[in-house]
């Protein structure tokens, strides 16, 4: 049993207390002594209104996760937990992403007002005019794209917040519906609300939904080698690398309509990329398999690109403005 103790630094989030403590419960099982700490994040320090102007100055990156980096870096925590699709691909100098559990779910759902929606089986049945609220590029692009396909004329709306300040603009009427992480739902206890999982193939998931990030000193090593042994899933951790792989060479961020979702089946990784016009007319598809994943991001990336991926990211960065002006 090791006699130091793991200072776990958080957002002070609800989510994010969650995931802390979920950790911390697990390492103290195997009789590792945990303290966690919470720390408050530039995300969390701003207005939910104003972080819409964000994605147009392109200052979304790491919002919410400097702050934590800055305490494990001057050694006030030795293990920072990150919801992982919030991580930055590229960590700061002295630090290194270096374990992550079993992952979650990793669909999107959807969540209707309570007094809307009555025999709504699919995305397919939802009227014209239904008012769609969304904080992510990524869904409003594969949800217009569906709307074209499905010849639906539906509003997206963004919104901000933590779920319980979404769920409360929704009954409050403001919104006919949500899309959400189903992670962040159900590890919240509110099963209850999600209406239907959303097929993957409608909505591709953000690089690392659903997972946890571990982040420490990269001269930690005893802190690393605790981790690897008592929360680290080997699989999960090589599915979420090559999803940041892919994005990293896609030079896309975390505010591109970008999708990915890489799963483990019979001795073979597959990658699933998929990046998307901002409103819905193109939507880029690659897979690829393979029982090494140290390449497979970088490749399928390279083809995305081929096929015309870069002038769909630039295009979405261009009206990230628009978009956020709209919320």
């Amino acid at each position: 049993m090791s006699e130091k103790v793991i200072r776990i630094g958080t957002r002070a989030s609800q989510l994010a207390q969650w995931q802390a403590t979920w950790c911390a419960n697990r390492l103290e099982s195997c009789g590792i002594p945990v303290e966690v700490v919470l720390i408050s994040t530039s995300g969390d320090k701003i207005a939910p209104d104003l972080r819409t102007l964000l994605p147009a100055a392109n200052v979304t990156q790491g919002i919410f996760t400097k702050e934590i980096q800055n305490a494990l870096l001057d050694g006030r925590v030795d293990l920072a937990v990150h919801s992982l699709k919030d991580l930055p691909t590229d960590s700061p100098t002295g630090l290194r992403f270096v374990a992550s559990p079993e992952r979650g779910c990793v669909e999107d759902v959807l969540v209707l007002r309570k007094d809307f929606g009555a025999g709504v089986q699919s995305l397919r049945d939802l009227p014209n005019g239904t008012i769609i609220g969304t904080s992510s590029l990524r869904r409003r692009a594969q949800t217009m794209a569906l709307a074209k396909r499905f010849e639906k004329s539906w509003e997206l709306r963004g919104i901000r917040g933590n779920l319980n300040t979404r769920l409360a603009k929704l009954d409050s009427g403001e919104y006919d519906a949500l899309i959400l992480a189903r992670a962040g739902v159900e590890r919240l206890g509110w099963n209850e609300r999600i209406s239907l999982l959303l097929p993957l193939e409608d909505i591709l998931p953000a690089v690392g939904q659903g997972a946890i990030a571990l982040e420490t000193r990269e001269d930690d090593a005893e802190t690393i080698a605790c981790l690897k042994r008592s929360l680290n899933c080997d699989k999960t951790f090589r599915c979420v690398q090559a999803e940041r792989d892919m994005l990293r060479a896609l030079q896309g961020g975390c505010s591109a309509p970008i999708g990915a979702l890489c799963t483990y089946s019979d001795g073979l990784f597959t990658l699933w990329g998929r990046v998307a016009a901002v409103d819905g007319r193109v939507i880029l598809d690659k897979t690829r398999r393979d029982a090494d994943t140290s390449s497979l991001g970088k490749i399928l990336a390279e083809e995305l690109l081929r096929d015309g991926a870069q002038d769909l990211i630039r295009e979405a960065r261009d009206s990230a403005g628009e978009w956020s002006a709209s919320v």
